[in-house]
């Protein structure tokens, strides 16, 4: 009977040991999927992310915004002020390599001669103020202007907090206005 639950402990151990061996392969397998994976959501965003930057329509007046879920599906979201620019968005997408499938969330903004009054006068004042000016150099400029109904929207990335306020107290400034809301990032460095 010793003897037996010797070979019993024997064998358990030898299994556990077994098996401890055999899970760290896999354990680093899946691990390896998994930044395979991550790498490929990587490239899927930056290709993303510069097709809909090459836009011909898309300006200072829209907010285009993505996600990657799952494999191969993008989500796209934001607002337009032109209903072909969504439309475009979309079909830039779908034709892309390895996107499977395309939600469509852009809003496309009202007409309104009143917003786009508004879109104006804001831009000017944003784009003039000393301090602000140099984002104005770019091609696609990174404060976005979104205006719905009279509430203005700021999204985009600045170079610090100090531009984030100024352009949030500028744009309030702006006559006609009936709030603003600063979603301007600081850029990470």
């Amino acid at each position: 009977m010793r003897r037996f639950k010797r070979s019993m402990k024997t064998v358990l151990a030898v299994a556990v040991v077994l098996m401890a061996l055999m899970s760290t392969p896999l354990a680093s397998a899946d691990s390896a999927a998994q930044q395979d994976i991550s790498a490929i959501h990587r490239r899927l965003a930056q290709e993303v992310r510069h097709q809909l930057l090459l836009l011909p329509y898309y300006g200072v007046f829209d907010n285009l915004e993505y996600e990657v879920q799952g494999v191969d599906t993008v989500a796209l979201s934001g607002q337009v002020t032109r209903p072909s620019l969504k439309s475009d968005a979309e079909s830039v997408i779908r034709r892309m390599e390895g996107v499977g499938k395309v939600v469509n969330k852009i809003e496309v903004l009202p007409v309104s001669p009143s917003d786009d009054r508004i879109r104006v006068a804001v831009y000017r004042a944003i784009y003039s103020k000393p301090g602000l000016d140099k984002y104005g150099l770019r091609a696609v400029p990174p404060i976005h202007i979104i205006v719905k109904n009279g509430s203005v929207t700021l999204v985009g990335v600045v170079a610090n907090e100090a531009d984030k306020n100024l352009a949030g107290i500028t744009a309030q400034g702006v006559p006609g206005t009936f709030g603003v809301t600063n979603n301007l990032m600081v850029e990470k460095i």
